[in-house]
């Protein structure tokens, strides 16, 4: 299989972790996981990338050509976003897009891809902290100030931080499955799967401490054989199902109904990547009751059927024989 080039355009001085995140997704040659990504970093200068830090530096030898190669163009964030990029970045970044790459933003990089025109008419996020900055400067823009990330295919564009991370292993599970994707977070000690429209920060009350919802979750998520209802989540949590809705609202973002539906969908997908379970069989293992069910979940989440979601990903052989 022909690996997938990620190349990440970086500008002095360079947030670390938002490069870092993405090189540990996209970058890292793990012996016990296929290789699916070949990684470079590149800047329309190359030689020493001071960093935001201080004290450190990148070595960058690949300068703008190497977007010419690039499956994905990643922009993990943008400094100096207050001055503008010079003609020959904004040219590249839009050739790149124009011949199909696809262009990915983490933090402030949203404003590089806006500055390029790519967002015009479109909807997109950045940091909490820049989003009113990014609407004012850019008003063609749709800017989710609450959205972890958004993914509009050919533009992905993600909140600051961890979220770049979500976003990165989102990319990874639209690829090649959300088996893939978990082991990788596995691999990193991260939740494998937080949705784009989950909410950037908890916007409790003030004064009103907001109870976690961790362990509800975990107790949760291993019990999805289990006809669970919204009403045994508030019964496990201690609290009526209007205090958990407005909990998961908080800090979520997201209702318990469609938080436990999502964790269902993702448990199929890893089934069908990994076993040769008759679909009949997964979707009772996952509390989707019947196949019919779980061809209409996947149908209006996914835009597939598990069949053939598991043709694309699935890695058991004989395993798309299984129905669909």
């Amino acid at each position: 299989m022909e690996l997938h080039r990620v190349v990440a355009l970086v500008r002095p001085p360079q947030a670390e972790f938002e490069l870092a995140s993405a090189a540990e997704v996209f970058g890292l040659d793990r012996p016990h996981l296929p290789s699916r990504y070949a990684f470079t970093v590149c800047t329309e200068r190359p030689g020493i990338v001071p960093t935001k830090a201080g004290g450190c530096a990148l070595a960058v030898t690949e300068g703008l050509e190497a977007l010419e190669r690039a499956d994905t163009v990643l922009v993990p964030a943008w400094a100096g976003k207050d001055s503008e990029a010079s003609p020959a970045v904004l040219e590249a970044v839009r050739a790149a897009h124009a011949r199909g790459a696809r262009m990915v933003a983490i933090c402030t990089g949203a404003f590089l891809l806006a500055e390029a025109g790519l967002l015009e008419g479109r909807r997109a996020t950045t940091h909490w902290r820049y989003a009113d900055e990014l609407a004012a400067r850019y008003p063609g823009v749709e800017v989710d100030c609450d959205a972890l990330y958004v993914d509009l295919g050919d533009i992905a564009t993600s909140a600051g931080t961890a979220a770049g991370i979500d976003l990165c292993l989102h990319l990874v599970r639209r690829d090649h499955g959300a088996g893939l994707a978990g082991r990788i977070a596995r691999h990193m000690v991260m939740p494998p799967h937080r949705e784009g429209g989950q909410r950037q920060y908890a916007v409790g009350a003030a004064g009103e401490p907001s109870e976690s919802l961790g362990a509800v979750l975990e107790w949760a998520a291993e019990r999805l054989h289990e006809p669970l209802a919204v009403e045994d989540l508030a019964e496990r949590g201690r609290v009526s199902v209007r205090t958990l809705a407005r909990r998961f609202d908080e800090q979520l973002g997201v209702s318990p109904g469609k938080w436990l539906l999502s964790q269902r969908i993702s448990a199929a997908q890893a089934l069908l990547e990994d076993t040769d379970l008759p679909i009949e069989a997964i979707a009772v293992r996952v509390g989707l009751s019947s196949a019919l069910n779980l061809r209409r979940r996947f149908r209006d989440r996914l835009g597939t059927t598990p069949a053939a979601y598991r043709r694309a990903f699935g890695r058991t052989a004989g395993g798309a024989a299984a129905g669909g």
